[in-house]
């Protein structure tokens, strides 16, 4: 998946269906960053972008009746506080699928100095390898 160079004409493409705030939000945000142009890429961020309104929507009702419940035979998890986990878990391993959650890392110029990374100090290098002065 390659990264997309803004322009100031680009126009994000509409999602394959129809998708609540949430997921709307998340599918134009990938979408404007990253090129998705492959039918697959598409079907997968239309997957995780309508998981992401199932969890938030699961995550309003849960915040309504409370994350346990009383029930007759007493206190229980709320039962939807696995099915918003679970949506929230597919999410990241769609995302993960399509390469949108990895930052490619940004080297700072120049070499390193000293002994390359090793995270020791020249005047410890010096002593251990017995070229002290």
């Amino acid at each position: 998946m390659a990264k997309n160079v803004l322009r100031p004409d680009f126009k994000a493409p509409k999602p394959p269906r129809s998708l609540g705030a949430p997921g709307a939000n998340l599918w134009a945000r990938i979408v404007e960053e990253y090129d998705v142009s492959d039918s697959g890429g598409r079907e997968l961020l239309t997957l995780a972008c309508q998981s992401l309104d199932r969890a938030e929507s699961l995550r309003e009702q849960i915040d309504r009746d409370g994350e346990i419940i009383r029930l007759k035979g007493g206190l229980r998890d709320h039962p939807g506080l696995r099915h918003e986990l679970a949506n929230r878990a597919f999410i990241s391993k769609a995302l993960a699928k399509l390469g949108v959650n990895v930052e490619v890392p940004v080297r700072s110029p120049g070499r390193p100095g000293g002994m390359g990374n090793l995270g020791v100090g020249d005047e410890y290098v010096r002593r251990i390898l017995g070229t002290e002065e």
